[in-house]
């Protein structure tokens, strides 16, 4: 029946080949899709018979093979192979609870994966919401009260319901900070604290902490101080645990404006006694509050740093010189890691010559008596001359001399007039000698302040390599650098394991090997915690850091034939924005439309390619199933790059295209949109 229904069709098998290839073991080649065509010359020959004996091979299975028929829009196939997949509802994506201001709009989403056909319900408490029949429901928040609301997903007599969403609605008040920037939030609560509990050896330990905010809460759990890597849900599950697992639990919840912790919870494994320590956990408590104030330990005195900041600096596409790959993975994956450990990060791709000076500029400012780091690291081309090292930003001409680059020494002398408590440099670039560049800058003395660490991803006169693996590439050095990076260890030992780690590398044994240079007189670590030293200089730095990632607030747009339109962000680095576009409500009468981003300014460097795309993975970017875990289904995508070089505030239209039904030709609406200056933008590096 399929055979008959996709043979002759315009929508036919080679439209089902086309968006089975979307996933690469079910691509049919040139070759197989000529095979398939030539069935027609047979007597009882079917090019889609043909083309599903291919995929049959493949492991294709059937709840594949009927979603790309729901792509295709086919629904007499659809019916067909539908009897075929007797899989029931299941909800994907859950309303999350909200908490917003009164008077603005708010977004609850569910979707379900099932037979074709799928309706939805809302409901607001027991009453069901009038016209509310799509994934997407839109509530005005007229006044402030509190409503619990759900949905319901059935195909004819087969239904189940999402889970409930609470929207809480507080009145809105005149913003108290002075800062500027921050929109209006309500915040974050904690609606679910974990529970202590006692477990045997090989029990499976679960803890959940649940909050609310605007924006969404993102979770961290701790033990024992140290950060539980991986663990960023807001369940905590460890199956077969030890002793190793006993200790205290607690989790830190925050969002872009706000931090709150849950309480801490003793967890104990065994017949072991209870750790406890009468000096720690005030420490502790002390560290999570942000509490000035001097500890007294029964031990050795607790290093403490007054802040922690990191700029991270990724160059790939240059103009003039080989493009690079593994920056892009690099930086994302040290930003992840070191805001674990509570750094300010500052993440930035592909810069020129005076971005570079200016991101460094910025840089300084966040530095204090005290910081942590000054820790600046570097992925790009690079060279060394005369004991001077040099980063070679995007725009560097083929024969650059030290002129065209930027001089790390020059940035540690600045580093060092701030009075930062430690400075770390990781330089992951080469460090051969430059011969166009027979200049001997005259950095000067450096003082002597036994706080400096450098680990080069290479030796002297020796070049820093690129591991592909797959689609991805990453650099050697941060391939065994994230390995140890959460390890509570003095910084040198924790780059020396980094070290022997590298030196098991069969295929670079004698081409890089990391270099550790280091005066350090104190048991610094990465882990330590913070203790500012005053208010005022701790609010300065977290308002110029919190500039840099402030992110467009998401918005609707109501066009005038009664379309509306969800236009939402993510940030990829502090410099790269996802912008996406989704219809949320339309009239019955209209059966087609979708929202398009055209006339974004010229000097962001925008691909064409890579605009109004309707999967992340489009977009070309390595990192899109990372970014693309917080964004909704069904949307438009388009990704912006090189924030920094924006001049003025960011606008761009909203082309909204739809046709009604009954009618051939679309009709098209246009709204002009201004989203200020986002992210790195703010800085106004120009």
């Amino acid at each position: 029946r399929l055979c008959e229904l996709l043979d002759n069709a315009g929508r036919g098998w080679r439209k089902l080949a086309e968006l089975a290839g979307a996933e690469k073991r079910f691509r049919c080649s040139v070759e197989e899709l000529e095979m398939c065509s030539l069935k027609v010359l047979e007597p009882r020959g079917s090019p889609t018979q043909c083309l599903l004996q291919l995929l049959a091979e493949r492991d294709c299975t059937l709840r594949y093979l009927l979603g790309c028929l729901e792509r295709m829009g086919h629904e007499q196939a659809c019916r067909v192979l539908s009897s075929a997949v007797q899989d029931g509802i299941r909800i994907t994506v859950q309303p999350e609870p909200q908490v917003v201001a009164e008077g603005t709009q708010v977004s609850l989403t569910c979707c379900a994966t099932g037979p074709p056909g799928l309706m939805y319900q809302w409901f607001c408490g027991r009453q069901e919401v009038p016209g509310a029949t799509s994934p997407d429901l839109v509530i005005d928040t007229a006044t402030p009260a509190s409503q619990w609301y759900i949905c319901r997903v059935n195909c004819g007599a087969t239904f189940t319901f999402s889970r409930w969403a609470h929207v809480q609605v507080e009145k809105s008040s005149s913003p108290s900070s002075g800062s500027g920037y921050c929109p209006s939030v309500a915040g974050l609560r904690i609606l679910r604290q974990p529970r202590p509990c006692r477990l045997a050896e090989g029990d499976t330990l679960a803890l959940e902490c649940r909050a609310i905010g605007n924006p969404p809460p993102q979770y961290q759990w701790f033990r024992n101080r140290r950060p539980v890597e991986g663990a960023q849900a807001p369940k905590l599950q460890v199956k077969l645990v030890t002793t190793a697992e006993r200790g205290s639990y607690s989790c830190r919840v925050f969002n872009l404006f706000h931090e709150v912790w849950s309480q801490e919870v003793d967890v104990e494994i065994g017949e072991s006694p209870r750790q406890t320590s009468s000096w720690v956990s005030p420490l502790w408590a002390a560290w999570r509050a942000g509490v000035s104030h001097s500890v007294t330990t029964p031990s050795s005195p607790v290093l403490a740093a007054t802040d922690k900041v990191a700029l991270l600096i990724g160059n790939m596409h240059y103009l003039h010189h080989k493009q690079l790959q593994a920056p892009i993975v690099d930086v994302h994956a040290l930003s992840a890691l070191l805001c674990q450990l509570d750094f300010k990060v500052v993440s930035l791709l592909d810069l020129r010559k005076a971005e570079m000076q200016m991101a460094v500029d910025e840089f300084l400012l966040l530095l204090d008596k005290g910081v942590y780091a000054g820790l600046l690291y570097y992925a790009g081309h690079g060279y060394e001359n005369f004991g001077n090292s040099f980063m070679v930003p995007i725009d560097a001409p083929s024969a650059y001399t030290s002129e065209h680059c930027l001089c790390v020494q020059r940035v540690l002398q600045e580093m060092q007039q701030r009075r930062t408590g430690l400075n770390i440099f990781l330089l992951d670039m080469c460090r051969k000698r430059n011969l166009n560049d027979d200049i001997i800058p005259q950095v000067g003395a450096l003082e002597v302040t036994a706080n400096i660490v450098f680990g080069y991803a290479t030796c002297a006169d020796a070049e820093a390599y690129e591991l592909s693996q797959g689609e991805l590439s990453n650099g050697i050095f941060v391939t065994f650098l994230k390995r140890w990076l959460l390890e509570d260890e003095k910084i040198t030992v924790l780059l020396d394991k980094v070290a022997e780690d590298m030196g098991t590398l069969e295929i670079t044994r004698g081409r890089q090997a990391l270099e550790l240079r280091s005066n350090l007189s104190e048991r610094r670590a990465l882990t330590d915690p913070i203790r500012p030293s005053g208010q005022d200089e701790s609010s300065a730095r977290n308002l110029q850091w919190a500039k840099a990632h402030v992110l467009p607030e998401s918005q609707h747009l109501c066009f005038d034939c009664g379309v509306t339109v969800q236009l939402g962000f993510a940030a990829e680095f502090s410099n790269i924005m996802i912008i996406y576009t989704r219809v949320v409500a339309a009239p019955k009468d209209i059966t087609k439309c979708e929202a398009r981003l055209t006339d974004i300014p010229e000097e962001l460097n925008v691909d064409l390619k890579c605009t109004n795309k309707e999967s992340p993975e489009e977009l070309g970017s390595p990192l899109a199933p990372v970014w693309s875990l917080g964004c909704p289904s069904c949307c438009l995508y388009s990704r912006v790059c090189g924030l920094q070089k924006l001049r003025q505030e960011l606008a761009f239209t909203v082309c909204l295209q739809y046709r009604y039904q009954g009618m051939d030709d679309f009709v098209e609406e246009r709204q002009r949109v201004n989203v200020g200056r986002p992210l790195i933008a703010k800085l106004n590096l120009q």
